[in-house]
């Protein structure tokens, strides 16, 4: 059995704002999130996980050293992947997304945005308004996985339980703003990761992927104007949001 484990930074446990992400701590919250992978490779394999696949999945996909993962039991993704959100993830069983955050716009989460802070205002799935777990949800059906669990702060897995049914939560931080989160200690936190992937795969039976109605459409309201020659392949809506459908999400996102 083989599990896929993607990872972001934003929703890591030890992960308390920008100074972690992209400024004088950016070194140590690439340690945080590969030690949160760590903590979530064992709990995998703890209930029987032969291999994982994990894929790090922030900004460029270069946040730590394939040396800051510990076993033999996993293969990492790292860098670029042009057109594939998971790459690597044929024949896997289910898909925990580790270190999520909250939508763009989702009052007191820790770093809250939807893919690109700088640029999306808001964006919907099929009418419903969504962030990159519900994003994220749907492409692994793509995929024919499952999401099985999903870790972050207070806000995102209240997100998570919204979005995908029966799924498992782990909260590793509670969060006051954007900037400001409460914490629990490394160890603690991973314990949690660690007790939580375990469950999460060894309950994985009857799990199913995110069901949507496609052709599905997403919409997309820019921070900025849309462009006097926009892509082709999205209809404008207004002078600042358009659309497109297709009956694959990835294809939407990343093509």
């Amino acid at each position: 059995m083989k599990i896929y484990v993607f990872c972001d930074l934003e929703g890591c446990s030890g992960v308390a704002n920008n100074l972690f992400v992209n400024d004088r701590f950016q070194d140590i919250g690439g340690k945080f999130m590969a030690a949160d992978i760590n903590a979530c490779i064992a709990g995998c394999l703890d209930a029987g996980a032969e291999e994982v696949i994990v894929r790090d999945g922030h900004s460029s996909g270069t946040n730590f050293t394939l040396a800051d993962l510990e076993g033999e039991h996993f293969q990492l993704v790292q860098g670029a992947t042009p057109g594939i959100r998971f790459a690597g993830a044929e024949g896997c069983a289910g898909i925990i997304l580790l270190g999520y955050h909250a939508m763009a716009g989702t009052a007191g989460a820790c770093l809250e945005h939807t893919y690109n802070s700088q640029a999306i205002q808001n964006e919907w799935l099929n009418g419903k308004k969504v962030g990159e777990i519900g994003m994220d949800a749907a492409i692994a059906a793509e995929y024919g996985m499952p999401v099985l669990l999903v870790t972050g702060d207070d806000k995102a897995c209240a997100e998570a339980r919204e979005w995908i049914p029966g799924v498992h939560t782990c909260q590793v931080k509670t969060s006051y703003s954007t900037q400001g989160t409460r914490m629990l200690p490394l160890p603690v936190a991973h314990k949690k990761i660690r007790e939580a992937a375990a469950r999460a795969v060894r309950e994985r039976v009857g799990a199913e992927p995110l069901q949507i109605e496609r052709p599905a459409t997403v919409r997309i309201e820019w921070m900025e104007r849309v462009p006097t020659r926009p892509d082709i392949r999205y209809k404008t809506i207004d002078g600042r949001t358009q659309e497109r459908t297709s009956n694959s999400v990835e294809e939407i996102y990343l093509r």
